[in-house]
């Protein structure tokens, strides 16, 4: 009865097992200095009408190389990322800042197979999204048709969490277009969700308009 009504009094905390970036993780409340996207002016289409993320989930992907990816998320879909070499974060490096601009659902085949065209050639018009040209940043030594990057992402809404509550696979291809005041990125992506059941979800288009960040540019 004493353990129902107090507990069993075991203090020890819930083991974390998802990474902590400069004190970023699930729960945490991010600051960011507006600076980093006002420099751009109106060359920019990333705005962001507030200065504090609340991060409310997190994801991880693991690349060929090794590298780990660590994205943090709002429930409005910005997302802040991070690189790193360690899957703990440290020493993270590399990091990305990006909201929505797009989402839709593919009608069929035919349409996936035109994204995929469009995420596979060195530059991507982005008109039919009333979005300039965004020149490839990723393989952008070559003009040759480049296959999109396909990962799988892991994503978590608990620290304690020890498995996904959904895994994504996407097909994406990042951009980049160099503006007085810095340099703007666009991420477009077909995503492709699981949930734990391994049960798809329905297959989305998105792009996303990001900046850099210096590391003197947020904090938790």
């Amino acid at each position: 009865m004493f353990k129902r009504l107090f507990g069993s009094g075991d203090k020890t905390p819930p083991a974390i097992t998802l990474a902590e970036v400069r004190n970023i993780t699930v729960g945490r409340t991010v600051s960011l200095d507006p600076l980093a996207w006002e420099r751009l002016g109106d060359e920019t289409h990333f705005t962001l009408d507030r200065d504090a993320l609340e991060i409310t989930a997190q994801g991880r992907v693991v690349l060929d190389g090794g590298q780990h990816v660590h994205r943090f998320y709002t429930d409005d879909h910005v997302m802040l990322q991070a690189m790193s070499d360690s899957p703990d974060g440290q020493g993270a490096y590399d990091f990305t800042l990006f909201i929505p601009w797009t989402s839709a659902y593919p009608p069929g085949a035919r349409e996936r197979r035109m994204w995929r065209d469009r995420l596979s050639a060195p530059v991507f018009d982005g008109a039919a999204e009333e979005l300039p040209a965004y020149p490839r940043f990723w393989f952008a030594e070559s003009d040759a048709i480049q296959p999109p990057v396909e990962l799988w992402e892991s994503l978590f809404d608990d620290r304690a969490a020890t498995v996904p509550y959904s895994r994504i696979f996407q097909t994406c291809m990042l951009y980049a277009r160099d503006l007085s005041g810095g340099r703007e990125l666009m991420m477009a992506l077909e995503m492709e969700p699981h949930d734990q059941d391994d049960i798809v979800g329905d297959v989305t288009h998105e792009i996303m308009i990001g900046i850099p960040l210096e590391m003197a540019e947020f904090r938790a």
